[in-house]
């Protein structure tokens, strides 16, 4: 008998990690595939990414409209009453076997809370890790407690999730979905990728994402416009900037990044990358500088170097490949150079990732 495997994804981010496990799960003779896609992906502010999932030939099952045009911290909260709404929903139609959810944004928290009271088991990729200065760390927790299935990243992961009570025969080490996708999918190369792009990388090349600091969200904003002071010094460099996710504070870092490459002609703003597109440029540029949680977690297997910025990833485990600094333009600036720096390129040569 068949059992109903149902995928959850609510971000361009959390897509490119679950690709795989959606393809073997329809690839699998005893389990039928369900895909619900929420947040994000129905956001034509965020790249309308939905299309992405049906290019790759896979079937939505299930859309789960929750994302509210205010990014206060009162719009992000009815935006998760909204999901948990429309998830139920979608639980009564599909009927799952078990709910597959990645990770800790708040489109993963409403689709967990909504599970738990429909009595589905949920199998939670991405736990255990710690996020200091995101909201995240409280909902990856939560949907911890609330998971029956636990797969983690690391060793250190594991303890942490059987500290929080969980049985230790129900979790597994699989390591980061991320470096899944590395291996599995068909990157582009240096001149593939420009064409896609539609500009030259040049000499020199960085690709950078800062997104809301959510539990410092007074001085977020004053933050990134750190980072892009030190980033305007550089116009022998070319910078590719994405746009942040849906936090709360998203649409004013937005406007601030788009701002800065219409008066910055070596900067070149793409509202969503793609899963290939994404870590091709990861690979090809010189590194990758903000606070992106793939500058910790693929960068390092591909041999491209860090430039961690401020307290969002706080707590994750870090290669030696990864730089940190604080959110001030000089620390940032003397990062970036030290980034380039011939000793540090030298640590780039030896690729490892915990």
């Amino acid at each position: 008998m068949s059992r109903s495997i149902c995928v959850v994804t609510g971000s361009r981010a959390d897509y490119g990690l679950l690709r795989w496990v959606m393809a073997d799960i329809e690839a699998a003779e005893d389990l039928t595939l369900q895909i619900i896609a929420s947040g994000m992906h129905l956001s034509p502010r965020f790249g309308q990414t939905l299309d992405a999932i049906e290019m790759d030939g896979l079937t939505v099952d299930w859309e789960v409209e929750m994302l509210l045009a205010s990014d206060t911290p009162s719009g992000v909260t009815k935006s998760i009453g909204l999901g948990i709404i429309g998830f139920a929903d979608a639980y009564e139609r599909l009927k799952p076997d078990i709910v597959v959810i990645l990770g800790d944004r708040f489109e993963a928290l409403a689709a967990a809370v909504a599970a738990v009271v429909g009595r589905i088991p949920i199998a939670h990729i991405h736990g255990g890790e710690v996020t200091e200065g995101a909201l995240d760390d409280a909902f990856r927790h939560a949907i911890t407690k609330m998971a029956s299935l636990h797969y983690v990243a690391a060793e250190p992961y594991r303890r942490r999730v059987i500290q929080l009570g969980e049985s230790e025969e129900k979790v597994f080490v699989v390591g980061g979905m991320g470096l899944d996708c590395i291996e599995r999918l068909q990157l582009l190369d240096r001149s593939e990728l420009e064409e896609s792009l539609g500009c030259q990388l040049g000499t020199r090349s960085l690709l950078i994402t800062f997104h809301p600091v959510t539990l410092e969200a007074e001085s977020s904003l004053e933050q990134l416009g750190e980072l892009l002071a030190a980033l305007e010094e550089r116009g022998d460099t070319r910078l590719i900037l994405t746009l942040p996710n849906a936090d709360p504070g998203g649409h004013g870092h937005a406007g601030l990044v788009e701002e800065f490459a219409r008066s910055n002609s070596n900067a070149l703003v793409v509202t969503s990358l793609g899963q290939r597109r994404y870590l091709s440029c990861l690979r090809e540029v010189d590194g990758v500088v903000g606070n992106s949680s793939s500058g910790l977690l693929e960068a390092p297997s591909l041999g491209t170097g860090t430039v961690d910025i401020g307290s969002r990833q706080l707590g994750r485990l870090r290669a030696p490949s990864v730089l940190s600094c604080n959110p001030l333009r000089a620390e940032i600036s003397a990062t970036i150079d030290r980034l380039y720096s011939p000793d540090f390129r030298e640590i780039l040569k030896v690729r490892v990732s915990p």
